[in-house]
């Protein structure tokens, strides 16, 4: 059964890619910036996402921006997407298996595999981004060393993460023993909201990889195999959390059971910065200070900011500006 379902998903990740000329990058564009909606206000997400791509990304504004949505939102949003191709912005059409989708941000996980797919031998590499994200500097991070495949941010609290060091727990047991993933592969890595040192767990949010190292393709292939798991679904069932978040922990199966540490990257601070993260989710730290970030998440904050949130503010004047610009007319 696994190996009919993997020839489908090849199958249904199958997309045309330019041809590339011999050597890393000839022919290549440096970077594709890709990301998914499936609802109208991630649409809006993404039109502010688009602008400061443009307006700020620098050597990179000009980077082929990809669009990945729902058939539905497709035919219901059309003005929309209409608006952003004159930006430059290609939408595409992408599907998930019928039993993912009670778990959450299981379409995510599906289109990025096929902008992977997409990406390979048209683009160096390919930034998979959350639709809150805000890019306001040139994401040189993102254009990976010689060698590394994979840039990340840990995930920004512990959630169902482990300790590092603390025994393991019946969940990441399973998954473990589903994946063939081990134990002594995981490293730590620090939490940015509370500095809790934790076993690997990256934020899905935040994703740069070389296409043809196939990392997405296998989070789409582990995702299923955790999933369709009894054990794991009754668990998921049980605790809210772990089916709001085993989409990330088959990112770290993916990522451990492919990836060898020295091809990964952490990220500095200043990319995935989860802005008034402290006021929506609790942190042991301010996250309101603009200077020097690259990129930022902005999450559920404006859907209804505290007040004040203009004033509390602090970076570079034209920064600061322009996000209250854009964010100025939601309601406190």
């Amino acid at each position: 059964m696994r190996n009919i379902f993997i020839a489908c998903l090849a199958a249904f990740l199958l997309f045309p890619a330019a041809s590339a000329g011999a050597g890393e990058g000839a022919g290549k564009e440096a970077i594709v910036f890709a990301t998914f909606a499936e609802t109208g206000s991630q649409l809006d997400n993404i039109e502010m996402m688009v602008e400061s791509i443009r307006a700020f990304a620098g050597a990179y504004k000009d980077a082929p921006i990809w669009l990945y949505v729902t058939e539905e939102l497709k035919g219901a949003e059309g003005g929309r997407i209409e608006r952003l191709a004159a930006s430059g912005v290609e939408t595409r059409v992408s599907g998930a298996p019928e039993g993912s989708l009670w778990f959450f941000f299981a379409r995510k996980v599906f289109a990025s595999a096929m902008a992977e797919k997409a990406a390979e031998g048209r683009a160096v590499v390919l930034a998979w981004l959350d639709d809150d994200t805000i890019v306001l500097a040139q994401p040189d991070e993102f254009i990976l060393p010689d060698g590394i495949s994979l840039g990340y941010r840990p995930v920004m609290h512990r959630n169902i993460g482990q300790l590092y060091g603390e025994p393991l727990d019946a969940f990441w047991g399973r998954i473990f023993e589903k994946t063939g993933v081990t134990a002594d592969s995981f490293f730590p890595v620090v939490t940015p909201a509370d500095s809790d040192t934790i076993r690997l767990f990256i934020n899905a949010g935040c994703l740069v990889v070389r296409p043809g190292r196939g990392l997405l393709g296998k989070w789409a292939e582990i995702f299923p195999v955790l999933y369709g798991d009894e054990v794991l679904r009754k668990m998921c069932e049980e605790d809210f959390k772990k089916r709001l978040f085993i989409h990330q922990a088959a990112l770290a199966a993916a990522v451990l059971g492919n990836l060898g540490r020295g091809e990964m990257m952490e990220f500095s601070e200043k990319v995935n910065y989860p802005i008034f993260f402290r006021e929506m989710f609790g942190a042991s730290r301010d996250f309101n200070d603009l200077t020097g970030v690259v990129t930022l998440r902005h999450e559920s904050f404006y859907r209804k900011p505290m007040p004040g949130w203009r004033e509390k503010l602090l970076g570079p004047a034209d920064r600061v500006d322009w996000i209250k610009d854009r964010f100025g007319g939601r309601t406190e």
